[in-house]
Formats: structure tokens, C-alpha cells, sequence
């Protein structure tokens, strides 16, 4: 039998540490997998399986009714359309916002950043100072301001809304990527001529693709699970798609139906999970180009 290289790595070494460290990871993934697995179960499950109280059993058989039902036919209050109409609601509000909250927190990074006008650092700290005190404190005068300007209750408002409170973080974030890009390269474009925008979009902004993508899944995820802006400023019409499932849950008339509850907040938190799940590699990258360049 051939020996092992003395310079080959060595086996690894089962120690207290190591256990520990396992468990842990066992025991977290528990802790966030248990209740994902108890929706998904019980959306498959009919409501005689469900009163039985065996929340953990698999279902005797895959039901897909409550997922249909949830998407076109929960009810909220009287009116009983599912939960379909506020999943465009959220594309809606959250595609726009997030694109907008991007590009100006791009800007705004790099303006503050490499070029440095007038009043930079004022800014800066203003923004940031801003972003620090709890949104829940501008409501009312962001209801009034909005509704002076006629926004109230209207998708322009609720997208306005999100880009405003969306912009510290992501000029924090940008700023902080594009602080460590040398002068020399902006004074070099500078000399064959290039202004301000061509410098961003030619330079600047290929350069911080992973942390566009980094800041376009955060925003995309905070917008889409929000839900007291989307409650506050977004209108009967507007209504994002957590507004709609809480409407649905809380609906009291007739049976509470547990599998339609859970197949709705199941269709509710699919989008994000899917952007995480497809985009987990580019999110890690810009992570860690941030984390070196800031």
C-alpha cells in the first residue's frame, strides 16, 4: 500500500472545535429551514389532512389547488381575486425604484468620491445621517409633502418614496467602491477629453459592476418585502403583493384556509428567493470587492 506524501495535505482531525462548528451550522439551517419546509407541506396538504395536526407529515397527496386558489381566488375581505394582481404591483414598484435608486446612488458615489464638488464631505455626512434615523419618523411628512404634490396614493409616489429612502445606503456603497479607483485614471480620461458622464459610463460604471449587482439585490429585496410604505403611500390600487397577503391571512370570513395562507406567502417571497438563489455567486463577488476596495 502506497504511503502518503509527507508534503500531501494532511487528513483533517476530528476535534471539539470542528463538532462544534457543525452543529451550529446544523442547528441554523434548521432553525431557517423548518418553517420553509412547514409551508411548503402544508400548502400541499387538503384541510382534512391539516386538522389532523401533524404539521410535519408529508402529504398523503400533492394538492395544488391551494397554490391555484392563492394566486386567483384568495380572498380579502369580500373581493376574492388572489394574490396575482399584487405580484404585478410589486414588478411594478420595484423594478422602477430599483433601477432609479441605483443609477442616482451611482452618481452620487461618484461624484462624492473622485470629483469632489463644493460641499462634498457636508453632503455626504447629511446623506448618511439621514439614512440613519428610522424611516417610520418621515411619514407624516412625507404623506403631506406627497400629497401637496399630488403623489399620494399613486405608483410615481410610492416609487419616489423608495428612491428617496434607498439613496444613503446605496451612495454609501458606491462611494465607499469608487473612493479606492485611482485619480490617475479619471485625470488621464480627463486629458483625451472626457467629461463627467463619459467618464462614468465608460469608466466608472463597467468597473463597478459587482457592486451594482450587490446593491441592486439589496434594494430589490428591501422594496419588494416592504410593507408600510407600500401600505402608506402606494393606494388601493397599487397595493404591493405583502399588503395582499397580509389582507389575505387576516381575512375572517368563512374557514381559515392554512394551506392557502401558506401557498400565498410562498408565491410572495419566490421572487427574492430566486434572485438570491441565481445570483448568490455575483452577490458573494461584489461582497468581497467591496470589502477590499473600501
Amino acid at each position: 500500500m502506497a504511503r502518503p506524501h509527507p508534503n500531501g495535505p494532511k487528513p483533517a482531525q476530528i476535534t471539539a472545535g470542528r463538532i462544534g462548528l457543525y452543529a451550529f451550522l446544523v442547528i441554523a439551517a434548521l432553525f431557517f429551514l423548518l418553517p420553509l419546509y412547514t409551508m411548503v407541506v402544508t400548502s400541499l396538504k387538503s384541510m382534512d389532512e391539516i386538522r389532523l395536526g401533524q404539521i410535519f407529515a408529508l402529504p398523503a397527496t400533492l394538492d395544488f389547488s391551494a397554490w391555484a386558489t392563492a394566486w386567483s381566488g384568495a380572498c380579502m375581505g369580500t373581493v376574492c381575486v388572489g394574490i396575482r394582481s399584487g405580484f404585478w404591483n410589486s414588478v411594478a414598484i420595484t423594478l422602477p425604484s430599483v433601477a432609479l435608486s441605483v443609477f442616482i446612488g451611482a452618481v452620487n458615489g461618484y461624484a462624492l468620491s473622485l470629483w469632489r464638488p463644493r460641499g462634498a464631505n457636508l453632503l455626504f455626512g447629511l446623506l448618511m445621517a439621514g439614512g440613519l434615523i428610522p424611516y417610520q419618523i418621515f411619514l407624516y411628512p412625507m404623506v403631506r409633502a406627497m400629497a401637496n404634490i399630488d403623489l399620494y396614493n399613486s405608483l410615481a409616489g410610492i416609487i419616489l418614496v423608495h428612491v428617496i429612502f434607498g439613496l444613503p445606503l446605496v451612495t454609501l456603497l458606491f462611494r465607499n467602491y469608487f473612493v479606492s479607483v485611482p485619480e490617475e485614471l479619471c485625470k488621464a480620461a480627463r486629458v483625451d477629453g472626457a467629461g463627467f458622464w463619459r467618464i462614468f459610463f465608460e469608466i466608472m460604471l463597467p468597473i463597478a459592476v459587482p457592486m451594482v449587482v450587490v446593491v441592486s439585490m439589496l434594494q430589490f429585496t428591501g422594496i419588494w418585502n416592504d410593507f408600510l410604505l407600500g401600505l402608506v403611500f402606494a393606494g388601493r390600487d397599487n397595493l404591493p403583493m405583502t399588503v395582499q397577503l397580509n389582507n389575505i391571512v387576516n381575512t375572517t370570513m368563512g374557514e381559515r384556509t392554512y394551506n392557502v395562507n401558506m401557498a400565498a406567502t410562498i408565491l410572495t417571497a419566490i421572487v427574492p428567493l430566486a434572485i438570491y438563489f441565481l445570483s448568490g455567486r455575483w452577490f458573494v463577488r461584489g461582497i468581497a470587492a467591496g470589502a477590499v476596495k473600501g
